[in-house]
């Protein structure tokens, strides 16, 4: 199905019975953010919001919140674009498939942008208030767009293949913005937009921004894909759609012509502040200063409509995202880092933080197997693409155990853990950079990395109770409440001013050290083990490797950290990081009273 609007993708959910609306007026002022939370956690339809408080127009939020559904918008060009993919991943081997030839033609027909006749966005001039003023927690800097396409342009560039599309954070309101005037850019580190941003600073000049909201669902996937080297985002998003990008000229912007809204703005000299913003650590990012844009127009359709999505603490709408870029790019990664066989960027740890990976060990087949080759994937992982976000890279050997998954999460910290030695298996990456919203570090974008590998024979057999855990041992003052989470792992709650040298020193001579490789110190061990996702999330958004990693017996020899089994994890909260999101029981009752009609009516 080709979608030439948003609209036209709306009502063929309705056909459908995949889109259910809200008749009454809704505000949005956290109440529409809730609604979207619990829509998406009880798997409902998209929801269109007929009447917003305080704007004209029409709004839609869990549009991709099941796989289900995300295939359904996709149904006919999904395949189109998984072979564009592959053939620009993997040449050689594409080629080895004939079968596949005869549809590159019929891909070809939608893969370049044209010029557009007319241009449905411009139909009208609005302003920025009018839009809804979606703000999604309590202690947000103000009101965000939280589906933007930003597309910016090469001041130098000849092409609009050489444009970059993007989905970066762009807050609206609050602050210290002009009211209609100004609005806030908070794009991360690693991102295309900087390299335009840096060369319009070179030449002293502002660089032209367009902001899109809508149009055919596709625009919205193509913002957020990790393309593959020479792949314009803009082309996936013509694949995609089955239908060519279609963008307008005008005074130096270029216009996505069948978007809903279009901003077009510049970027100011000068930084202010942006933020705060409920993000999808689970936390709020703070206020910091960015870049910000100058306002020149706004532009929308006529009848538009508004999309919007909600972040937080996985899983969230973006979870289904991640899944959907996980499918398409499959086979881009392997293909670009030889010897690598698998990755998964773990939700629940908040994607970045903890990345797990499966790997060739191939370097001496004739010896006993260890971390060689191992080494040199995950080298290539923290410096390809997204993957060199990674915080925790845990990368095992695939010849160990061909069943082995990075997805089974319990299973292969398990395989790992068995194999792991601390002396030589630890391999940190000091004063470098991570995530912009991970807090865990030293600074903003600063912090440090640790590539954990294991090859070979299991080494030690794993303790999973905690009968296993107890027997002669009693916890440094300060320490209390173990609890078992997976089979090697152990959750030990610690107060602020516990000692972790203390712990370690005890644990040095503790009997069953082995049977407990992994030790995670947290606030909370009843909260942090009574889900794997709890322990995931508190272990790798509140630690640093290089500030956070412990052990018995830690040392340095040659300029390397090592240590004897367990190696232990200061999951505490820290006081640099920032504040978990929270919702309001109060907003929480109003949503579920406002959605409850709609989940009745589709026997949800």
């Amino acid at each position: 199905m080709s979608y030439g609007s948003l609209e036209d993708a709306l009502r063929d959910l309705a056909r459908h019975g995949l889109l259910a609306s809200i008749p009454q007026e809704v505000d949005p002022y956290l109440e529409m953010a809730e609604i979207a939370r619990q829509a998406y956690m009880v798997q409902a339809p998209a929801i269109l919001f007929e009447h917003v408080k305080g704007s004209p127009f029409r709004a839609v939020c869990n549009l991709f919140g099941t796989t289900e559904r995300v295939h359904f918008l996709f149904r006919d060009t999904l395949r189109a674009a998984e072979t564009a993919i592959r053939a620009k991943a993997d040449p050689a081997v594409f080629l080895k498939k004939p079968s596949e030839w005869a549809r590159l033609p019929f891909i070809g027909m939608h893969a370049l942008p044209r010029k557009a006749f007319t241009a449905p966005v411009l139909a009208e001039a609005c302003s920025l208030s009018d839009l809804p003023q979606l703000q999604c927690y309590a202690e947000d800097g103000g009101a965000f767009l939280t589906l933007p396409q930003v597309l910016s342009e090469d001041p130098h560039g000849h092409s609009i293949l050489e444009s970059n599309l993007g989905m970066y954070r762009v807050q609206i309101s609050g602050n210290e913005y002009k009211v209609n005037k100004e609005c806030g850019l908070h794009y991360q580190i690693d991102r295309g937009i900087a390299a335009h941003h840096e060369a319009a600073l070179a030449e002293g000049k502002p660089l032209k921004v367009t902001i899109s909201l809508g149009g055919p669902p596709a625009h919205t996937i193509a913002a957020i894909m990790p393309m593959p080297e020479g792949l314009s985002e803009l082309t996936f998003a013509g694949i995609l759609a089955g239908r060519s990008f279609r963008y307008r000229r005008q005074d130096g912007w270029c216009i996505p012509a069948d978007a809903d809204f279009c901003i077009l703005a510049e970027t100011a000299p000068d930084l202010k502040p942006e933020g705060p913003f409920g993000d999808h650590l689970g936390y709020y990012s703070a206020r910091h200063p960015f870049p910000y844009l100058r306002v020149k127009h706004v532009y929308h359709r006529m009848n538009a409509i508004f999309p919007f999505t909600v972040v937080g603490r996985p899983p969230q709408e973006d979870t289904e995202f991640g899944k959907l870029i996980g499918e398409l790019t499959r086979p881009m990664v392997p293909a670009s880092i030889p010897g690598l066989f698998e990755i998964n960027a773990v939700d629940s740890a908040g994607v970045h933080p903890l990345l797990l990976a499966i790997g060739k060990e191939r370097y001496v087949p004739y010896a006993p197997r260890e971390p060689m080759e191992l080494l040199t994937i995950a080298n290539a992982l923290l410096g390809f693409n997204q993957t060199a976000l990674a915080k925790y890279l845990i990368i095992a050997a695939q010849e160990d155990n061909a069943r082995l998954s990075t997805k089974n999460v319990p299973a292969f910290f398990k395989h790992v853990l068995e194999r792991i030695d601390f002396s030589k298996d630890l391999h940190f990456q000091t004063a470098t950079t991570i995530d912009t919203l991970d807090y865990s570090g030293t600074a903003l974008n600063h912090g440090s990395k640790v590539v954990i590998a294991a090859a070979g024979e299991a080494r030690r057999t794993l303790g999973n109770t905690l009968a296993d855990y107890s027997e002669g041992f009693s916890l440094p003052e300060g320490f209390s409440a173990p609890k078992t989470i997976m089979p090697g792992i152990l959750v030990i709650q610690g107060s602020q001013s516990a000692q972790i040298p203390m712990l370690c020193n005890a644990l040095a001579h503790w009997k069953h050290r082995e049977k407990f490789p992994w030790i995670t110190v947290t606030d909370d061990s009843g909260f942090t083990s009574e889900y794997i996702d709890n322990w995931l999330w508190v272990t790798f958004t509140r630690s640093d490797p290089a500030q956070d990693i412990y052990g018995a017996n830690a040392r340095i020899a040659s300029k390397h950290w090592e240590c004897d089994t367990p190696l232990v994890i200061d999951a505490r909260t820290k006081p640099q990081m920032q504040k978990p999101l929270e919702t309001d029981p109060k907003i929480e009752r109003r949503a579920a009273d406002i959605l409850s009609p709609v989940l009745k009516a589709q026997k949800l």
